[in-house]
């Protein structure tokens, strides 16, 4: 009986915490959203930009295509769908870290001090505290085009569908491991926009499908900068093409990934001196 109410007090205060991060999560993204369309002809622009770049790689696609019939043994479906896969994993990642990439403000005007004086984790506010409502526009086509070219594709089946929709979660942890880092990094260095281009550089070549590439490239980019398993796993899940032990192995990648990145991150704080250190 003791042990059952023990477990009860435990489950209601995580639930209690839970919620009460949500409600901040939520307030940040309430008033990033006030923030995004102050000014609605840079917004237009901005959406502008995004459409024509998405479009011009899915004419490039095409344009291979309309030359070699396969790509490294996939069709055109396929490989459009890789392509999708990469957009919905960095879409989503910027919808719900674009606070990163202004980080380094904070560090330099000794503003970080406050956001750790506050009575939430910091991460709330420096890692999920600024929604990209530009993107969650974006989202929409990137999953119609997805569904579609899915359903396309002969191979598809509910269990790949799952496979798929778990690798994509997959990718989405070690993401939020690789933001995490950056953070760290920058708490450390000051050092954030150089950082996250170069993360940024690396995901793209997870654009087509990481068999382009040749040895050791391939193993370089599957094994020890896990760009083919964030980016181009999922897609294979959906072909049919993994086996669930090779599944298992990938969300064991992710895990550690995140785990690894808390750690930095709590190392990190315990080496800043504040600002004028």
């Amino acid at each position: 009986m003791l042990q059952k109410d023990v477990f009860e007090l435990l489950n209601n205060k995580i639930m209690n915490k839970i919620k009460h991060n949500l409600k901040i999560f939520f307030l940040f993204s309430k008033f990033s959203l006030k923030t995004t369309f102050q000014t609605r002809l840079g917004v237009i622009f901005l959406l502008l930009g995004k459409a024509v770049r998405f479009l011009f790689f899915f004419s490039l696609i095409y344009f291979i295509f309309a030359r070699v019939k396969l790509l490294k043994g996939y069709t055109l479906n396929q490989a459009a769908i890789f392509y999708l896969t990469f957009n919905l994993i960095d879409t989503i990642s910027q919808i719900l870290f674009r606070e990163v990439y202004r980080f380094r403000p904070l560090v330099v005007s000794g503003d970080f001090d406050t956001v750790l004086t506050k009575p939430y984790h910091p991460l709330l506010r420096i890692l999920l505290g600024g929604v990209d409502y530009l993107d969650v526009i974006m989202i929409v086509p990137y999953v119609l085009l997805t569904i579609f070219f899915a359903g396309q594709n002969p191979s598809t089946t509910l269990l790949s569908t799952f496979n798929f929709s778990l690798l994509i979660f997959n990718s989405l942890l070690m993401a939020t491991a690789f933001h995490i880092s950056v953070l760290a990094f920058g708490v450390i260095t000051t050092e954030v926009d150089n950082t996250i281009i170069v993360y940024r550089d690396l995901t793209s070549l997870g654009r087509f499908p990481i068999d382009i590439y040749q040895r050791p490239l391939r193993e370089i980019f599957t094994f020890i900068i896990p760009v083919g398993v964030m980016m181009t796993f999922p897609a294979k899940a959906l072909f049919c093409l993994l086996l669930w032990p090779n599944i298992a192995y990938i969300f064991i990648i992710g895990i550690v990934l995140f785990w690894l990145s808390l750690k930095f991150w709590y190392y990190a704080l315990r080496t800043y001196q504040s600002w004028g250190g």
